[in-house]
């Protein structure tokens, strides 16, 4: 008769998350996981059945978890482009805080394996996809209240500030000047 599971599925996806997310995929050994999630090896693949399979589920968790504040930042208050710069200087501050620089683990993702890994590639691709509907959505409604100019295409403008916000989580990782990262954030919301 097996043994009925004894620990928190979710706690270890989200161990594993961050584990990857400071490491990379590559990076990242089973016993690094073991560390983090507190199973052994035969636990960690009887149950998630290996190691590129609890790394989908922890894109999964971080888009579940980490994307899904960036929407709420992107839904809450204020206007348009004050959520906008809401959202990236967010970005901004924690990346800057971080002691250890682990940027967004999509784009590390991106950067690492979804050229090499069409199921990395899909998964990433939804949380950009999501990210980007969302602002398009903002810059939309900036739109309307006459904030935004609409002689441009909300979707094109939401692809500008996504491309400049992931620009940013990348530069981050390796520029200590805030002011530098600001003044990025504050030219592209310039330019819509």
């Amino acid at each position: 008769m097996a043994r009925p599971r004894q620990f928190d599925e979710d706690h270890v996806i989200t161990a594993a998350m961050e584990t990857f997310w400071r490491h990379g995929y590559e990076g990242t050994s089973t016993r690094d996981l073991c560390q983090s999630t507190g199973l052994g090896p035969s636990s960690l693949y009887n149950t998630f059945g290996g190691k590129r399979e609890l790394y989908l589920r922890a894109l999964d968790r971080y888009y579940e978890t980490v994307t899904a504040e960036q929407v709420e930042r992107l839904r809450g208050p204020g206007t348009a482009k004050e959520r906008l710069r809401a959202m990236m200087l967010h970005s901004v501050d924690s990346d800057l805080d971080a002691d250890d620089r682990r940027g967004c683990f999509a784009i590390n993702a991106a950067i690492e394996l979804a050229a090499l890994d069409p199921d990395v590639r899909r998964v990433v691709r939804r949380n950009f996809r999501r990210v980007e509907d969302e602002v398009r959505a903002v810059v939309a409604e900036g739109q309307a209240a006459g904030e935004i100019p609409v002689d441009r295409d909300a979707r094109a403008l939401a692809r500008h500030v996504q491309s400049t916000y992931y620009g940013l989580r990348v530069l981050g990782r390796v520029q200590d000047d805030r002011e530098v990262l600001v003044a990025t954030v504050d030219g592209a919301l310039e330019r819509l």
